[in-house]
């Protein structure tokens, strides 16, 4: 293996680490940007939900973008932005609801550029090495979550002013990305081949399996992220503590499973790993939903983390293969940055989703509809299979001359 994918795959390893701080540490801090700029209880869902709808909107300039400039390059300059955004979040004051809004909107934004191109180069890297990959990044994500809310607690414990406790976070991270942004490594750019009755574009049939699984996936995540405190509280009569617990332990676990999830995939194959992982998920919304107990709802969502935490990584491998095996490189990163909108649909439905059916019906009932979309990414497993005429036992083969000497000679 070339140093060129070695050092391409660090910098891009600590891309997805960094990005996973800053996601954390804004998310987690919702109450106290809420009560720093005075926003309402009316108004902050809105603000809420533009964040991920910019960031729909910023994935699809992405995929334009890419036909003209790296994917490498997108990110290189992305991941500044989002990480200067955050900073700008906290920098306002009382009132300041105007400064608010542009940082996060340019937040979104950024977020959905550097989502769909950390992915793009994940998957060209994947293909490179001829091996699983992608659920490694992931797993870096993830730690970068696991920090970003250590910090983001040590922060709320001390009392610190939003911006002081997000400043030393950037301070450290934004040179550290820029530096290791020199050692990007992406697919040489390659035309985007014509395929009988496609028009020579990306058929949406190609990738809709792909896009509900994303969905779905995101609608269980979001599950937990949302409401995984107040109904182990208010539904199984834990304590205030305690109910901190289930999210870290859902963090955790998905670490857990991403670091070892490429093995998986190299040994047992995508479609086995992604069968597996929805039936452990699906098991974990059950015994949520039917926990007589806080301590068995503890070990539903550590199931929950388990689960879906090879969905997500292997839906991106697997649709810039499919859109590889049928048009050629262009195709993947086109693919990743339309597949990477449905996060933010998941993540956009998710949340509203149980929380009408909680107070409709009831929040056990509630957590059986995404146990059932999880159910269902069993019916498109297949999708997540290399064609073995093109990579021997539905793995892929190293493909070194598809990359270029990194992002240096852009």
């Amino acid at each position: 293996m070339t140093d060129v994918l070695r050092r391409g795959r660090a910098s891009l390893a600590f891309a997805f680490f960094a990005q996973g701080v800053a996601f954390a540490l804004l998310v987690t801090r919702i109450p106290a940007v809420q009560d720093r700029y005075g926003v309402s209880d009316a108004l902050l869902p809105v603000f809420l939900a533009a964040v991920p709808v910019l960031a729909g909107a910023g994935s699809v300039a992405t995929e334009r973008l890419v036909k003209r400039v790296r994917p490498s390059r997108v990110l290189r300059w992305s991941q500044p932005v989002v990480l200067l955004a955050l900073l700008g979040a906290g920098a306002g004051g009382s009132g300041q609801v105007a400064v608010l809004a542009v940082a996060l909107g340019v937040f979104g934004l950024a977020v959905g550029a550097l989502d769909a191109s950390m992915n793009m180069l994940g998957v060209s890297l994947q293909r490179s090495y001829g091996r699983s990959i992608m659920l490694g990044f992931h797993a870096v994500y993830s730690l970068g979550g696991i920090v970003g809310a250590s910090l983001a607690w040590a922060g709320a414990h001390w009392q610190l002013a939003l911006w002081v406790s997000y400043l030393p976070a950037v301070a450290v991270l934004l040179p550290a990305v820029l530096l290791g942004s020199r050692w990007y490594a992406d697919g040489q750019p390659a035309p985007v081949r014509e395929a009988p009755g496609d028009g020579g574009g990306i058929g949406f049939g190609l990738l809709l399996p792909l896009c509900l699984v994303m969905t779905f996936a995101y609608i269980g995540d979001s599950t937990v992220s949302n409401w995984s405190a107040k109904y182990l509280k208010d539904v199984l009569g834990g304590s205030e503590q305690l109910a901190t617990v289930p999210y870290n332990v859902y963090m955790l676990t998905t670490l857990a499973g991403r670091a070892v999830g490429d093995l998986g995939v190299r040994r047992f194959g995508a479609v086995a790993v992604v069968r597996l992982g929805a039936l452990v998920a699906a098991g974990g919304f059950a015994v949520v939903a039917l926990a007589p107990g806080p301590w068995v709802g503890m070990l539903g969502f550590t199931l929950l983390g388990l689960g879906l935490c090879v969905l997500v990584p292997q839906t991106f491998a697997a649709a810039g293969r499919r859109a590889f095996e049928r048009h050629g490189p262009g195709a993947s990163d086109a693919a990743i940055a339309r597949l990477n909108i449905f996060n933010y649909v998941g993540f956009l439905v998710g949340s509203p989703l149980v929380g009408a059916l909680g107070d409709a019906w009831s929040y056990r009932g509630a957590m059986l509809v995404p146990m059932v979309l999880v159910l269902v990414t069993l019916g498109y497993a297949r999708s997540f299979e290399a064609r073995p005429d093109r990579y021997g036992g539905g793995h892929e083969r190293p493909r070194t001359a598809d990359v270029g000497r990194g992002s240096n000679g852009l």
